[in-house]
């Protein structure tokens, strides 16, 4: 009989938009079943909310501490299999550390962290420890993001040559977090330095970047950014425009704004080769369009039969049947789950399950971050190279 891993939430409590695509994406597939959690930095509102959630009131903890200590000491086929960490930013490193350190796995929602200093520690416990640590870039589960990066690698577009990421949201227009009794909660914690660490650069803009690399298979060598913070009073930055330059002689221009009124989350991707193009767009997310030099074009559709294995094992519906942000989301934690499943039942994983975000994929997330911001205080081109540790 199939049993489903037991997994532990750390955030996502009341009030929290991301905890609830969390749990929805962890359940979407069968996969993983809700035991535990530490819901709140509020014990009693953790109880309250783990009520709501179902769970057993012994296994809803005032701490993720607490929870990491409590847990580890239950017997293996009671304790939890992973956690899921949904904090704000700040606490991503010593939520994670805890778990990791006790043989966790661990699904982590992005940016990783909020330092590069604690980004590598995190690389080098999860090689310490033996575990699986998948970061939330929820952008790459898109079936036809899949058939693009699949595109490029097979070489149909030629030799890559230019590459732009766009991310535009405008809900920061205003100064949102600045409102009667601190505001949008979101909007608070997310203009909070000390939260979030980076603005739009770290919520949006890494998504872009990680998306370019993902899809191209490119890293970047040096960066031109124009940082900037609009709404005065404002304590981080709310838009930023970047000149990328890729290793193999491509360029790049990345763009990520939140105070770009009257758009909700344009985020789009287009890479232009010697021999062809292709343009993504989150918003029309089914759908791909591929341009060749000769003048032909063709649009990809999610569900079609001439989709590539990637895209297919990303897929659950029939044609004509639309998937979005929660079966993406839910395609992250599938590819996960199956290979922690793989691994407590002493299988072969399928090749197909080790496209996830790897907590090295996070390090270098988060050292653009740095680099960017970086090199919009110096006003110009900074060396954007790294290699993180071994993982």
């Amino acid at each position: 009989m199939f049993k489903p891993l037991r997994y532990g939430m750390v955030g996502g409590g009341p009030g929290a938009f991301i905890g609830e695509v969390h749990r929805r994406a962890a359940q979407l597939d069968g996969l993983a079943v809700l035991t535990a959690g530490a819901l709140s930095s509020n014990a009693e509102k953790s109880q309250n909310f783990g009520a709501t959630l179902g769970l057993d009131p012994d296994r809803v903890y005032g701490s993720y501490a607490e929870m990491a200590e409590r847990e580890a000491a239950l017997p293996a086929d009671e304790r939890i299999d992973f956690v899921s960490v949904v904090t704000p930013n700040h606490l991503h490193h010593p939520v994670a550390k805890a778990f990791i350190e006790r043989g966790f796995h661990v699904v982590c929602d992005k940016p990783m962290t909020t330092t590069l200093e604690d980004a590598e520690d995190l690389c080098r416990l999860v090689a310490q420890h033996d575990v699986i640590f998948a970061l939330t870039h929820n952008y790459a589960g898109y079936p036809l993001v899949k058939h693009a990066r699949a595109l490029v690698a097979d070489g149909a577009l030629g030799t890559v040559r230019k590459v732009v990421a766009e991310y535009a949201q405008g809900w920061l227009a205003t100064p949102l977090e600045q409102g009667d009794e601190g505001g949008s909660k979101q909007a608070s914690w997310r203009t909070n330095p000390a939260l979030a660490g980076a603005g739009a650069l770290g919520d949006i803009g890494s998504h872009a970047e990680h998306l370019a690399r993902y899809v191209t298979g490119l890293e970047i060598e040096a960066l031109c950014a124009d940082v900037t913070s609009f709404v005065e009073g404002r304590r981080v930055d709310d838009d930023a425009t970047l000149l990328l330059r890729f290793e193999g002689g491509a360029k790049g221009l990345l763009h990520a704004t939140q105070i770009a009124v009257g758009e909700e989350n344009r985020l789009t991707l287009r890479i232009y080769g010697s021999e062809a193009s292709i343009e993504w767009h989150q918003e029309t997310p089914t759908r791909l369009l591929f341009r060749t030099v000769g003048g032909d074009e063709r649009v990809y559709r999610q569900s079609a039969g001439d989709l590539g294995p990637a895209a297919q094992h990303a897929t659950r519906l029939p044609p004509g049947h639309p998937e979005a942000f929660f079966e993406a989301f839910g395609n992250i934690y599938a590819n996960a789950c199956r290979l922690m499943l793989a691994r407590r039942d002493g299988t072969d994983p399928d090749p197909l399950d080790l496209d996830i975000t790897t907590v090295q994929d996070g390090a270098r997330g988060v050292h653009f971050i740095e680099t960017a911001l970086a090199s919009g205080r110096a006003e110009g081109w900074v060396d954007a190279t790294y290699t993180p540790p071994d993982a």
